[in-house]
C-alpha cells in the first residue's frame, strides 16, 4: 500500500485516509500553526504502517530540545525502523535515528542528500532547515534551500514555506535585501506563515529598522498569532524593536501579555522569556517577581543537560531570581554532558558551558570574569545554535560587563564595533555614550 503526493513522491504504508491528515500535519508545520502532532497521530491511527507518519512525528519531538520529547522521538524511530520503505524514506528513518540520538549534524547531512536527490521533498527541506537553525549553520540555512529552489514554482503546495526558509537563510548570511523580498513574497502567498513573518522581522532587527519592524509586526498580528506555536517567538521579535528604542514599559507589557503571561513550561518559549528579561536586566531594569516565576519553570529542567542553548537561558533565570541550587545542578549537568558522545557535548564544551559560567559570574558581579569567559567564544558562538538576533545577547552581556568592570578601552572598542554593525540603533548610541564616559 502506498500513496503518491502532488509531487510524485511515494509514501509507503499510506492510504488516502491516512495521507490526508499527514498532509495536514505537514501544512501546519510549514506555517507553524495548529496541532501537527494531533494530525499526524490521526494518520498513524489510520495507517499504523505509514512509515513517514512515524518519522514526521519523531521529527516534531526531536526538534523540541526537551529531554522528555527526545524519548518520544526515539520511540517513533523504533516504530518506523521495521516498516516497508522506499530508499528516500529509509534515509528519513536514518536521519530521525541520528536526531533522536543527539547527532544533529549527521541527521542534517542525510537530509541534505535526500533534498539533493528529491528537491521537492518538503519535509526533508524543512526539517533540515530547522536542524541548521538549532546548530547555528548559517551557510546551510541558505544553501540547503537554494539548491532546491529552482525545482519549485508559484502555485505548488508549500511554495511559501520554501520562500520563507530561503528568506531566513539569506538573512542569516547578511543578504538582507533579497531576504526581505522573498519573505514578503511568502507572506503574500500565505499570510499565516510564521517563519516567513519572522524572517522579515530578523532583517529589520539586524538593520536596526525598529519603526519598520514594529509596523511589520503590528500590520496583521492575527495572521501570525492565530493557533500559531511560533507566536511567542514572534512577539519576542516585536519586543526587541521596542527594547532597542528604550521603550521599557512596552517591553514589559509584551512580556506580561503574549510572551510569558501564560507562563509556558516549553523550553522554546522560556528561552524567549529569559532572553527578554536578561536584556532588561543588563539595562538595570528591575523585573520584580517575573524572574522567580520564570526560574520556577526552568528549575525542573536544570538537570537535563541536553541542549546547551537552553542551559544558558536557564542560567539567566536562576541568576535573575537569585537561585544558587538549580544553578549548581545546571552546571553539574553540563559537566556530565561534556563527557557524552553526542553533538551537545561539543555545543556545551565549545560555547554553552563557558557562556553559562559567564552569566553566573555576571550575577555574582564578577564582571572581569564575565569578560574573560565570553571573549574567546564570541567568534564561535554560532556552534551552539540560534540566530544572530538571539546570540546578540552574548555581545550585549560582554559590553555591559566591560562597562561595569570599568574597562574603558575595551568598552569603547566593543561599542565602536557595535555602532559599525548597527549604526541606526539607539541602544548602540547609548552604550557608546556610556563607554565614552569611562576614563
Amino acid at each position: 500500500m502506498a500513496v503518491n503526493d502532488a509531487f510524485g513522491l511515494a509514501f509507503s504504508g499510506a492510504s488516502d485516509a491516512g495521507f490526508t491528515p499527514y498532509s495536514q500535519a505537514v501544512r501546519e508545520l510549514q506555517c507553524f500553526i495548529g496541532d501537527p502532532v494531533g494530525s499526524v497521530d490521526r494518520a498513524i491511527a489510520e495507517n499504523p504502517g505509514f512509515v513517514m507518519a512515524h518519522v514526521f512525528k519523531g521529527y516534531l519531538f526531536g526538534l523540541a530540545t526537551e529531554r522528555e520529547a527526545t524519548a518520544v522521538a526515539k520511540a517513533c524511530y523504533e516504530a518506523a525502523l521495521p516498516l516497508a520503505a522506499t530508499r528516500r524514506e529509509e534515509a528519513h528513518v536514518s536521519a530521525l535515528g541520528h536526531l533522536a540520538g543527539g547527532r544533529w549534524h549527521e541527521a542534517a547531512r542525510i537530509l541534505e542528500d535526500v533534498a539533493i536527490d528529491f528537491p521537492l521533498d518538503a519535509v526533508a527541506l524543512q526539517i533540515g532547515h530547522q536542524i541548521d537553525f538549532f546548530t547555528g549553520n548559517a551557510r546551510m540555512l541558505r544553501d540547503r534551500i537554494a539548491r532546491a529552489l529552482p525545482s519549485w514554482q508559484d502555485g505548488m503546495p508549500g511554495y511559501h514555506a520554501v520562500l520563507g526558509m530561503q528568506a531566513f537563510g539569506l538573512e542569516e548570511m547578511g543578504d538582507y535585501a533579497r531576504a526581505e523580498t522573498l519573505g514578503r513574497a511568502a507572506i503574500e502567498i500565505e499570510p499565516r506563515d510564521g517563519w516567513a513573518q519572522h524572517a522579515v522581522a530578523h532583517v529589520m532587527e539586524m538593520q536596526s529598522r525598529q519603526r519598520d519592524g514594529i509596523a511589520w509586526m503590528r500590520a496583521n498580528p492575527e495572521a501570525w498569532t492565530t493557533e500559531s506555536f511560533l507566536k511567542v517567538h514572534n512577539w519576542w521579535h516585536l519586543a526587541l524593536f521596542h527594547y532597542d528604542l528604550g521603550e521599557t514599559d512596552e517591553v514589559l507589557a509584551l512580556y506580561d501579555g503574549p510572551i510569558y503571561g501564560t507562563r509556558s513550561t516549553l523550553a522554546l518559549n522560556m528561552v524567549d522569556a529569559s532572553a527578554i528579561l536578561w536584556r532588561l536586566h543588563l539595562g538595570g531594569v528591575d523585573a520584580g517577581d517575573r524572574w522567580a516565576a520564570l526560574a520556577a519553570n526552568w528549575t525542573p529542567k536544570a538537570g537535563a543537560g541536553n541542549y546547551a542553548f537552553n542551559d544558558a537561558h536557564a542560567m539567566m533565570a536562576f541568576v535573575g531570581a537569585g537561585l544558587d541550587a538549580p544553578a549548581r545542578t545546571l552546571l553539574d549537568a553540563q559537566r556530565e554532558a561534556m563527557r557524552g558522545d553526542d553533538d551537545n557535548a561539543a555545543f556545551t564544551r565549545d560555547v554553552g558551558h563557558p557562556l553559562t559560567l559567564a552569566i553566573q559570574a555576571f550575577g555574582d558581579r564578577d564582571y572581569s570574569r564575565t569578560v574573560r569567559l565570553i571573549r574567546p567564544i564570541r567568534a564561535i558562538a554560532h556552534r551552539f545554535g540560534g540566530s544572530h538576533a538571539q546570540r546578540d545577547i552574548i555581545d550585549l552581556t560582554l559590553i555591559e560587563a566591560a562597562l561595569r568592570a570599568g574597562d574603558g578601552a575595551l568598552a569603547r572598542a566593543l561599542t565602536a564595533e557595535r555602532s559599525m554593525a548597527r549604526p541606526d540603533s539607539p541602544l548602540s548610541a547609548l552604550l557608546s555614550r556610556r563607554a565614552a564616559d569611562l576614563s
